[in-house]
């Protein structure tokens, strides 16, 4: 992709997100969340268009870059990197920890031949931990892309990934 096609999409996927959301300090996270979803990860140049596209200091909407990467490097759902095709989450707390998440753990090592917080060279996978999924009652979790698993067991992630390739 050229770095002109690029910009007229960041341009077009940013004021989309706006129109959507608004244009105030309360969007930035929906803004950027949408960004996220139209890339698989939030180019360095988005920061600077949501900045341009909502920045309004007469209406004391005030936002910097740094503003913008604090709140996407913070929140886990978002991603300043490229992420492979499919991203699979993996419950890193206590409850799932528990219940086998270790052993799941070292099992979607092993499978995918990646550490945490890595993308495979083909692009296909990313694996990323998370403290918290939410659903800790059918611990250990797992969440490929949008879809949630419950109680995976390390037998059960041949199946699991077999869906996705």
């Amino acid at each position: 992709m050229s770095e002109e096609v690029m910009q007229r999409d960041i341009h077009a996927v940013v004021k989309a997100a706006i129109e959507e959301h608004g244009a105030t300090r309360e969007a930035m996270i929906p803004i950027l969340s949408g960004v996220n979803q139209a890339f698989g990860h939030i180019p360095p140049e988005a920061y600077d268009e949501i900045r341009h596209q909502i920045h309004n200091p007469g209406n004391g909407v005030l936002v910097s870059n740094s503003q913008l990467y604090a709140l996407a490097s913070f929140y886990h759902m978002l991603s300043t990197e490229p992420l492979g095709k499919h991203v699979i989450r993996f419950c890193e707390s206590a409850p799932c920890h528990v219940v086998g998440g270790r052993e799941l753990l070292q099992a979607l090592k092993d499978a995918l031949k990646l550490q945490p917080g890595e993308t495979s060279a083909d692009k296909q996978w990313s694996l990323l931990t998370t403290s918290c999924l939410g659903i800790c009652g059918v611990g250990p979790v797992i969440l490929v892309d949008d879809d949630v698993y419950g109680n995976v067991t390390p037998e059960q992630l041949p199946e699991i990934l077999a869906k996705y390739e």
